[in-house]
């Protein structure tokens, strides 16, 4: 048995991102990586604009100690320009995001002007460049947008289209292959007899995996049968990555280890964590291999500790550390084991106060407990007690 911070750099080493790409629409691109970098093509904004409605003046025509009045020559929407320079004691009506005239150097509110007719009076105090946004602001002219290996949100694909850019240079899609094993699992839908249970893993995988934005490849679900199992997971194996749940203990039914050392590699198996200690990883043909452990609660959560960050760099992705941080704890808690422990958790908010609390009994079978958390609350190896008010390391649940 490792430890859980040696499994995931053992994980991790073992990954070589994808490295085909082509180009995607950018309405198409949500959720997938960049192939390479995006630079901006122009300057953005490319035009001095105001930041403010109010009036386009030239600072050096107003005074310091009293008011100054000007003559407006002109009214400026966003989306229009003045085609001749600001004159001297001359102004300029404009609106938010509108070009900035040749010789104005200062936009002075609306609010704080007095208006009859044509003329504008401005009040003493103003500073040269005032609510003028430069060209460039926001992006320089060749700078670097959006790096290589980030994954695109709503914001970036908004941020490309800004750019005028309608295709964007993407890595491929991942395919994972995704198979439930066991006699006692059957199919949702099935009269359920005593002693069995509806496969639930294989529908919270597959949600997660579409979460990811991979395409999942559905093996269904098999009983311990080790031929239709060898041939299950030989279809799977021309996958990214194959993905089972359950046949990773040391029982005389779980086959799935036995078939991977095999025919292909188990790089280790048994991590120090609770839940998810019966786990396998390895090769199977060009498939990375992650056998999970076969109750519900333990699938996820070494999906989400383990998992999710391979297939995150398989795709090519930037992989971020996960988003921890340090809360106060409400109720009471005990741990004797020896393994780190990663306890369903869910943080409430009361104005700016916050604080995490545990969702219940921790039983690996309790799906219930995990479907309540927005959070993993990490508790260190060996034995625990946590009480109220003491301070615990949490992790976000993040399935995107």
């Amino acid at each position: 048995m490792i430890s859980f911070e040696e499994a995931g750099r053992r994980v991790l080493d073992g990954i070589t991102p994808v490295s085909e790409s082509a180009e995607v629409a950018v309405t198409e691109a949500l959720g997938r990586v960049l192939a390479h970098s995006i630079l901006a093509p122009f300057a953005v904004p490319n035009h001095d604009n105001s930041a403010m409605d109010g009036y386009g003046v030239r600072f050096q025509d107003l005074a310091h100690e009293e008011k100054t009045t000007l003559t407006v020559v002109a009214d400026l929407p966003a989306g229009s320009r003045l085609s001749t320079p600001l004159g001297q004691g001359e102004a300029v009506r404009i609106m938010t995001g509108a070009p900035i005239p040749e010789g104005c150097d200062c936009v002075v509110m609306q609010e704080e002007v007095e208006r009859q007719g044509n003329l504008v009076t401005i009040p003493p105090g103003q500073k040269s460049r005032a609510h003028i946004r430069p060209a460039g602001e926001d992006l320089a002219q060749g700078s670097v947008v959006l790096e290589r290996g980030r994954r695109l949100g709503p914001a970036d694909l908004g941020l490309l289209a800004s750019l005028g850019l309608t295709t964007v240079p993407l890595f491929r899609r991942l395919r994972v292959a995704l198979l439930s094993t066991g006699n006692e699992v059957i199919v949702p839908g099935d009269p359920l007899a005593p002693g069995q249970v509806y496969d639930s893993n294989r529908t919270a995988l597959r949600g997660a995996l579409t979460a990811l934005g991979v395409e999942v490849i559905d093996l269904g679900l098999v009983g311990d049968d080790r031929r239709e199992l060898a041939a299950r997971l030989d279809e799977g194996s021309d996958a990214d990555a194959l993905i089972t749940t359950g046949g990773v203990s040391v029982g005389d039914h779980d086959l799935v280890k036995e078939i991977l050392a095999e025919s292909g590699a188990i790089h280790f198996w048994k991590v120090a964590m609770k839940p998810g200690k019966p786990q396998a990883y390895g090769r199977l043909g060009r498939a990375h291999f992650f056998g999970l452990p076969g109750n519900p609660v333990s699938g996820l959560v070494v999906y989400l500790t383990l998992v999710k960050p391979a297939l995150l760099k398989l795709m090519g992705a930037i992989v971020e550390p996960p988003r921890r941080c340090r809360l106060p704890f409400r109720g009471h808690l005990r741990k004797k084991h020896g393994r780190l422990d990663f306890t369903r958790g869910r943080v409430l908010f009361a104005g700016e106060e916050a604080w995490v609390e545990s969702t219940g009994p921790q039983g690996s079978g309790i799906l219930s407990s995990l479907s309540r958390a927005n959070a993993l609350i990490i508790l260190p190896e060996g034995p625990v007690e946590l009480n109220d008010g003491d301070t615990v390391t949490i992790q976000w649940i993040d399935y995107d």
